[in-house]
């Protein structure tokens, strides 16, 4: 399915990351933190984002320990991860 910003959904119309456009938080450059993608130009990447969440911190306490980081840029990182797997 496919929604009004043309996002692809493999599983339904109701995935939340169909719509997120996550193209304007997340980049990659390849002289910062080895062309991983990070956010909005930052050094924290996505990767770091998904362990604290994996590792059991919440939105809420990510965000109060590193305060340039919104929520919007938390479900970026939820949404170009779930875009890159395929399990």
């Amino acid at each position: 399915m496919q929604d009004g910003a043309g996002l692809t959904c493999k599983m339904n119309s109701f995935c939340y990351h169909c719509h997120v456009d996550y193209s304007k938080i997340i980049t990659i450059e390849p002289g910062k933190r080895s062309g991983k993608p990070t956010i909005r130009g930052t050094r924290m990447t996505v990767t770091d984002v998904l362990e604290y969440l994996a590792g059991g911190m919440s939105e809420t306490e990510i965000l109060s320990d590193f305060p340039d980081l919104t929520i919007e840029d938390i479900k970026a990182c939820l949404a170009f991860a779930a875009d890159r797997v395929d399990v």
